[in-house]
């Protein structure tokens, strides 16, 4: 998988990307051509919780560009500061925008991701075409979600505590990270991810990491502030937001809050509710999200984009595949 270096006012980091076109699920450069969409991922999970976006003809109209996010997946870097959030890591995707040569993108963000993506729209309002949202994370943390996510980090502390590691601790800390992500509703792609997943946890988050753990999964939720007018008034692209509609963490009502601050912004925003989907909807949920995902990006496009292929494959298929991945038996797992 191709990386670049970037340095930011965070420090230093080297970026795991995938890019996608039309006839290449591995390709080393966009289709100049073609809208470029880059995705941005949720925590715990990397770029491959795209799996269903990626392996999508629909979207494989345009570029997709997939990164794992910093102290995520295989990217790598300096300790993550504290005091890192919203604007540290859309700083961080301006510059990877920049370094690719990319030209302004489409945004589509999920949970985590949606950090990065405020951050990148309102600091560098040029590098962004549009945004779709899903799980957006706008305003202040929920003071029960918050005590969650810390006992999470509890139990992940206490799994290694023994030697070696205490694995139903460790299986404790990610139940319950599983329990915001997916509404205890695993089909087989999430337990792909999930075995995919965990042994990098394992390297990223150890003992010696705790406190990387603890900002990467933990800070960057808990002590974020809701966006200010003056903020959001800085995004200068259409914006859609979509709630899930069984997400365990944030209701209907938190979302809409966030829909009438942008508003209020003058912005071009809508929002649309999932019914049934959790709080990662893109792997959950893709048959409606992708529909939206197309309808929005292509209304947002500026002239004629050429059709979609008649078939593709995701760059992430044959290793979820070997993890486990059923796509017959998961009802959205095939297109």
């Amino acid at each position: 998988m191709p990386s670049v270096k970037v340095k930011t006012s965070a420090g230093k980091v080297n970026f795991f990307y995938t890019i996608s076109t039309p006839t290449s699920p591995n390709a080393k450069a966009i289709d100049k051509n073609l809208p470029t969409i880059l995705f941005l991922h949720a925590v715990y999970f990397a770029q491959e919780s795209f799996q269903l976006q990626f392996g999508d003809p629909q979207i494989r109209r345009f570029n997709c560009v997939a990164v794992d996010l910093r102290d995520h997946g295989i990217t790598t870097g300096d300790d993550m500061p504290a005091n890192y959030g919203r604007k540290e890591a859309g700083e961080e995707i301006a510059k990877f925008i920049e370094a690719l040569k990319l030209p302004t993108c489409h945004i589509v963000a999920q949970s985590l991701g949606t950090l990065a993506a405020l951050g990148l729209a309102t600091t560098h309002p040029k590098l962004v075409a549009s945004l779709f949202l899903v799980s957006p994370l706008g305003l202040e943390e929920l003071p029960d979600i918050a005590e969650g996510r810390r006992e999470i980090f509890e139990y992940w502390q206490e799994g290694f505590k023994t030697d070696p590691p205490d694995e139903l601790a460790l299986q404790d800390a990610m139940y319950g990270a599983l329990q915001f992500s997916f509404s205890n509703n695993m089909d087989s792609l999430a337990h792909a991810l999930l075995a995919r997943t965990y042994p990098l946890t394992l390297k990223h988050w150890g003992p010696k990491h705790f406190e990387t753990y603890n900002r990467a999964t933990i800070l960057i939720f808990n002590d974020r502030k809701a966006m200010t007018q003056a903020e959001l008034a800085k995004i200068g692209c259409p914006v859609k937001l979509i709630h899930c509609g069984n997400d365990v963490a944030y209701p209907l009502e938190y979302m809409e809050r966030f829909h009438k601050n942008m508003q209020d912004a003058a912005l071009n925003v809508s929002l649309t509710s999932i019914p049934g989907a959790p709080h990662f909807g893109c792997v959950t949920n893709p048959r409606e999200i992708n529909v939206l995902i197309h309808d929005f990006v292509l209304k947002a496009c500026k002239g004629d984009v050429p059709p979609a292929p008649l078939s593709v494959t995701s760059p992430w298929e044959s290793d979820l595949l070997k993890a486990g991945w059923e796509p017959e038996s998961d009802s959205d797992g095939e297109f």
